[in-house]
């Protein structure tokens, strides 16, 4: 069969299963869970796997879950993920009772990472292609709850807060040539997709000032008051927005996560979280500097001591040009090239950046959503664009990347430079995590 009957076929097979990839998505956002806690979403999506007949390995990183879909030969193996996490929202009207929403469009992608499996799975196509497919539902990759988090560290239940980096860390991505993914987003001027975006990265912050306390009324004299410390700090921080260079979208965004434990005492253990964002590696740590010398100097003004604990957070997203141009072409088939934006910035982050780092990576973000992400605004309101398209997309990508001797994704395999081999890229996570006192 040729390479365009056989696009053709995969795509008629996702337009008679939309009602099916339709339930999928709705009851992944009707179950909305945060990172590593996603028991029902994990085991949903790989029953689903299930039911495509493939062999499926379950709670890899706690909640995620593989399936594997051979070709007819042995080639490249390509990764296709979605991530099961949702966000907090507390004032959005489908929020759950603990608060947590997919305002964030991780069901629109558990959506797309299906729709591609059943297309290439339910019509024969991948037994027409040289490689392997794999499928990865990704817990936690919203970056958040680091207390929680750090407990499970402890446990020795993962080593990173990042669901990709779990993974990475493991193995799991060893044998994977090339990854891809979507995520939603809300463009202006009514555009339908962006490809080619470049995004933060970011290091992650606990902090935890240390003061004295004591009576606030009868004595407050007596005492050391972390919490003012804290807001010192944050003002520090905001002095210090003009210095950022304008090229490197530094974002920094503190909250206070305890002010103290009672009102009529002084505080004296108060605790902070923070990222560090940036677009490169040197500039996330060039401003990460900056902002632990506000943090010191917040406490030194008033006595008090700062325990900074830095995390490895996430890269900044690299686009791989070659595959952009292979999507966008099948993109084109649905979406006028009038509505597609190429190459504008990602202000946010995400984990699929530490995949680009090591290997090619695919991550248009498209459209179907208004409302900003993880607001209360939020909401589906086209979802053949949401998921059904860039499912189709994906699934036509990937019968290019491995038809006929999978030619075109040994090229992008052999011509890639990666950033980090994966030695180095745990190398540097592991500079990344440390403890400061002060």
């Amino acid at each position: 069969m040729t390479k365009d009957k056989l696009k053709s076929k995969v795509v008629d097979i996702i337009d008679k299963n939309k009602k099916r990839i339709a339930e999928i998505a709705d009851e992944v956002y009707s179950h909305p869970a945060l990172g590593y806690r996603e028991e029902y979403a994990g085991k949903y999506v790989a029953d689903k796997f299930g039911d495509l007949g493939l062999e499926v390995e379950r709670n890899i990183a706690v909640t995620g879950c593989r399936a594997q879909a051979n070709g007819r030969s042995q080639g490249p193996s390509i990764a296709v993920l979605g991530e099961l996490d949702a966000v907090m929202c507390k004032d959005h009207p489908d929020a759950g009772d603990d608060g947590s929403v997919h305002a964030c469009g991780h069901s629109n992608q558990i959506a797309v990472m299906m729709g591609t499996a059943i297309g290439l799975v339910a019509s024969e196509a991948i037994k027409q292609l040289d490689g392997t497919v794999n499928f990865f539902a990704v817990p936690a990759e919203e970056y958040i709850e680091l207390e929680y988090r750090s407990g499970l560290i402890e446990k020795g239940k993962i080593k990173y807060f990042g669901g990709k980096q779990e993974l990475i860390h493991k193995g799991y991505f060893d044998d994977i040539d090339i990854s891809m993914m979507m995520h939603s987003i809300n463009l202006p001027g009514n555009k339908k997709a962006l490809i080619g975006a470049k995004g933060n990265g970011f290091v992650g912050k606990k902090v935890r000032f240390i003061g004295k306390e004591s009576h606030a009324g009868a004595a407050p004299d007596k005492g050391i008051n972390a919490l003012n410390a804290a807001m010192l700090a944050i003002n520090n921080i905001n002095a210090l927005r003009e210095t950022f260079p304008e090229s490197e979208k530094i974002r920094v965004h503190p909250i206070i996560t305890k002010g103290g434990d009672i009102v009529n005492v002084v505080p004296a253990d108060v605790r902070m979280e923070t990222y560090v964002r940036g677009r490169t590696i040197n500039g996330i740590l060039d401003a990460n500097k900056k902002v632990n010398n506000s943090l010191r100097a917040g406490a030194l003004a008033v006595g008090a001591g700062v325990e900074i604990v830095e995390m490895p957070g996430y890269l900044p997203l690299l686009n791989n040009d070659q595959l952009d141009a292979i999507f966008k072409r099948n993109l084109m088939e649905f979406v006028p090239q009038e509505d597609i934006v190429e190459g504008e910035d990602f202000s946010g982050s995400t984990d699929f950046g530490d995949l680009a780092h090591i290997m090619p990576g695919l991550h248009p973000f498209i459209g179907g959503i208004e409302g900003d992400l993880h607001t209360r605004d939020f909401k589906i309101k086209d979802p053949e664009l949401a998921y059904l398209i860039p499912a189709k997309a994906m699934a036509m990508t990937i019968i290019d990347l491995l038809y006929d001797g999978a030619q075109t994704a040994h090229n992008i395999k052999d011509s890639y430079e990666p950033r980090m081999t994966k030695e180095e890229y745990l190398d540097f996570m592991g500079e990344m995590s440390k403890v400061i006192h002060e």
